[in-house]
Order: C-alpha cells, then sequence, then structure tokens
C-alpha cells in the first residue's frame, strides 16, 4: 500500500443514486469522515422514491477515490455510483 502523504491531490465529485430512506445522507458522508476528508459541497435532492447526492472534494488523495466510491456502493439502497476524478491540484506534503 502507498504512503499517503506521496499521493497527489486531485478534485474529486462522487454523485449517488439511491432509494430514499432515514440516515441515508449521513451514510454517505460516513466515508469521507472515517478518512478525516471533509467535503467542499454536498448537494442531495428528492426525485419521489429515489434521492440523487453529489459530493465534491476539492483535493482528496488519489487513492482514497476508488476505495470512497467502493463504500459508497455498498451501502443499502445505493442503485448507483459515480466518481468523477479531475485535475491534480498539487502533489501532498
Amino acid at each position: 500500500m502507498s504512503d499517503s502523504l506521496d499521493e497527489p491531490l486531485v478534485a474529486a465529485r462522487f454523485t449517488v443514486t439511491a432509494d430514499v430512506f432515514p440516515g441515508l445522507l449521513s451514510r454517505i458522508l460516513e466515508p469521507f469522515a472515517k478518512r478525516d476528508l471533509v467535503p467542499d459541497s454536498v448537494r442531495a435532492t428528492r426525485d419521489g422514491e429515489a434521492m440523487r447526492a453529489e459530493v465534491s472534494l476539492v483535493a482528496m488523495p488519489l487513492g482514497m477515490v476508488h476505495l470512497v466510491a467502493g463504500n459508497l456502493g455498498q451501502i443499502v439502497g445505493v442503485r448507483r455510483v459515480e466518481a468523477m476524478e479531475g485535475r491534480i491540484v498539487r502533489l501532498a506534503a
């Protein structure tokens, strides 16, 4: 496993489509919190029995993007997860 201090930081956006249920938003934020990541923006909208949540970070370690996406996909009721990486922000010091 690589040392996260040597990893480049990238902009990232995660879009989650899931069934509506109490506690969904806190479960979506949990994979970020357990990695000490604070989202720069969180947006959620409901459309009937489905909810779409978008979580964006200006900078997160590149190696964590697929880990967070995998955790999001394991949440009960999640239908789809999209993870998009942006430009490299800088190398972590």
